[in-house]
């Protein structure tokens, strides 16, 4: 089979192009840099030079594979238009990444939510990432139109991916924030709490829902859960450092932007994968970020290698 990613350079899709690979799929992956081309021929990964804007050559590529995996941009809404107007009425298999800051609330890190979801509970999406949420159901709708689509919403990931692009999002920069004030900050008082995936249990979600998820399936990607207060301690104690700061939204803001102040850090987004674990018979292995960063997680560069 094969297969086109978008994203291929990314944390996310760089591990799914590196995991089907492994699995023995021809793999084609989407980056705008020649030197990192060169970097995912390396990893068994053809090089496709290119953006997301580039309507064209995502339509041609897309008619030439066999299934499409869409990691680099859940709000790029053109892409994805473009990618289902070239395999419309073929059956191929369409996976398109979302994020479960979909369901975050506004919390600013002082109030536990006691909202949890799953792929049956209707969602309350954020006015802030309603125009993420009209993709996704956008992606679900093809399957009306001849496309085995289906949307994976993964929610905080953690762990080292084999890609490229090695490091996450919300840990690093919690790491990187601490290394350089001498303490881990966290918004408000950090009892938000968000569901936690492992990049390894989440290729293997890619891979079980490109074999066999139904058209029109949606697939929360979660395996436990944590507060930011917990995730900070654990990253003070991993680095040796004394212990959480607390720190105002709005200053939090100022800082690191609105959109990590109230809704990377701030937020509760608690979901279950009951979809995933039930019909793909998804068994992931890694159920706590907070175990993982006292125990796996690098702590420089060279160790991320």
């Amino acid at each position: 089979m094969k297969v086109l990613v978008l994203g291929a350079s990314g944390y996310i899709g760089g591990s799914v192009a590196v995991r089907l690979v492994e699995e023995g799929f021809s793999v084609t992956g989407l980056i705008r840099d020649e030197t990192k081309g060169a970097q995912l021929k390396e990893l068994g990964i053809e090089p496709l030079i290119g953006d997301l804007d580039d309507a064209d050559l995502l339509k041609g590529e897309a008619q030439k594979a066999d299934a499409i995996i869409c990691a680099a941009n859940a709000d790029h809404r053109e892409s994805v238009e473009s990618i289902l107007e070239a395999v419309k009425g073929t059956n191929k298999v369409i996976i398109h990444t979302s994020g479960s800051s979909l369901i975050g609330d506004d919390a600013r890190g002082l109030k536990l939510s006691e909202k949890i979801y799953d792929e049956y509970t209707p969602m309350e999406i954020h006015e802030g990432k309603k125009a993420r949420y009209a993709i996704d159901l956008m992606v679900l709708d093809a399957a009306k139109r001849g496309v085995r689509s289906a949307v994976i919403c993964p929610s905080l990931v953690y762990g080292t991916s084999r890609g490229l692009n090695k490091r996450s999002i919300q840990v690093p920069f919690l790491v990187d924030q601490a290394k350089k004030n001498g303490v881990v900050k966290v918004v408000g008082s950090g009892v938000n709490r968000w569901s936690t995936v492992h990049i390894t249990d989440l290729e293997e979600l890619y891979l079980l829902a490109l074999q066999s998820a139904p058209a029109g399936a949606f697939y929360f990607a979660e395996n436990g859960e944590s507060s930011y207060l917990e995730i900070g301690e654990a990253i003070a104690l991993r680095l040796g450092l004394s212990g959480v700061s607390s720190w105002n939204a709005d200053e939090a803001a100022e800082k690191w932007g609105q959109a990590r102040a109230f809704f990377t850090f701030g937020s509760n987004s608690r979901v279950r994968s009951k979809r995933a674990k039930t019909q793909l018979n998804w068994s992931p292995k890694h159920d706590s970020v907070v175990k993982w960063i006292l125990e796996d997680m690098p702590i420089n560069d060279e160790e991320g290698k």
